[in-house]
């Protein structure tokens, strides 16, 4: 498999939860919070999933790795339709797929040690025993940085840029080929967002790694993924390498999106003009019909809501999903 080879191919997929009310738990409806998308995650890289808090991102994430059956689609790893799996083939795919938490204070069992914690994957899955799983818990908390002398300490005993280490140290520890990061650092200070970023990108290049990194901090996403994805209300908007989307993006929400982004230069910022997108999100029960983003789009026109525009390669290696996207230089001169 070549670097340019997709590792992870997601086709068509959707991920309805049901609405339940009254006394026999009946089904009012759905909440669609993934809505038929397709894309791939090419070995080696890191690809970067970013949108508003809702739009699907964590969902997305959890039902690749089958943390979630999908209602529909399709997840292939290497080849393999992850959604057809049970039992024993799953858990023994679920060795080359790991994920690492969004919240380091809720995804460490406080009742045990970070010897068992990191050492857990190695029991289940039989890599290790004894003396063994010790000596490898410390082997991956220096890989970590953090002193393999902590052992024997628990969660409650640490802060959260070192949950988050064990955290990650629990995620390699069965050597897996892609790892998907829910927001690994948007429950930490900003003074150790970049050390756990600079750690990902150290142990990528240590040990091969693919990652899924889902995250709203658009300036952090910049800087450490190869290619991003802009998701809107459970679709996907916009797909391209990074430099070609903070440059010159196509879509009116990703447009919108980098206008909110603060640039470092005070003359630069006090210049620009910012795209302030109206109204609300509208509710993942019921979408709007067409183009999810027309009820807040300045380009929409009557064929946003009558059909809903084609995921589309418009320029190489550069997907939209837009019916007038060409018409996207001219927003973001007013």
């Amino acid at each position: 498999m070549t670097t340019n080879d997709p590792i992870l191919k997601v086709e068509n997929l959707k991920m309805y939860f049901p609405i339940k009310r009254g006394v026999i738990q009946r089904t009012v409806g759905y909440v669609h919070a993934v809505d038929d998308i397709s894309f791939e995650v090419r070995k080696g890289e890191t690809l970067g999933l970013v949108g508003e808090s809702g739009c699907g991102k964590t969902t997305t994430g959890r039902t690749i790795l089958q943390l979630y059956k999908a209602t529909e689609g399709h997840v292939f790893f290497e080849g393999k339709d992850l959604t057809k799996l049970r039992g024993e083939e799953l858990r023994l795919m679920r060795r080359r797929i790991q994920m690492i938490f969004q919240d380091p204070y809720a995804s460490l069992n406080p009742r045990m040690t970070v010897e068992q914690i990191v050492g857990e994957p190695l029991v289940v899955h039989g890599l290790a025993r004894g003396n063994e799983i010790r000596e490898r818990v410390k082997q991956l908390l220096t890989m970590v940085g953090l002193n393999p002398a902590y052992v024997d300490r628990y969660p409650h005993e640490f802060s959260g840029g070192q949950r988050q280490r064990i955290g990650v140290a629990r995620a390699i520890s069965l050597k897996p080929d892609l790892i998907v990061c829910d927001e690994p650092i948007s429950a930490l200070d900003v003074s150790i967002q970049a050390q756990v970023v600079n750690l990902l990108e150290d142990l990528q290049k240590e040990l091969g790694l693919t990652y899924v990194f889902i995250a709203h901090d658009l300036s952090m996403v910049r800087h450490i993924s190869t290619r991003v994805i802009v998701m809107y209300l459970g679709v996907l908007v916009e797909l391209a390498d990074r430099k070609a989307l903070y440059d010159n993006p196509l879509h009116p929400y990703t447009i919108g999106l980098l206008s909110a982004v603060p640039i470092p230069d005070p003359f630069v910022e006090e210049k620009r003009e910012r795209i302030i997108l109206e109204g609300d999100v509208p509710s993942p029960i019921n979408p709007p019909s067409g183009c999810h983003f027309r009820t807040r789009c300045p380009l929409a026109q009557q064929l946003c809501a009558d059909q809903r525009p084609e995921w589309k390669e418009v320029e190489p290696d550069h997907f939209v999903a837009c019916h007038y996207w060409y018409n996207s230089k001219t927003l973001k001169r007013r």
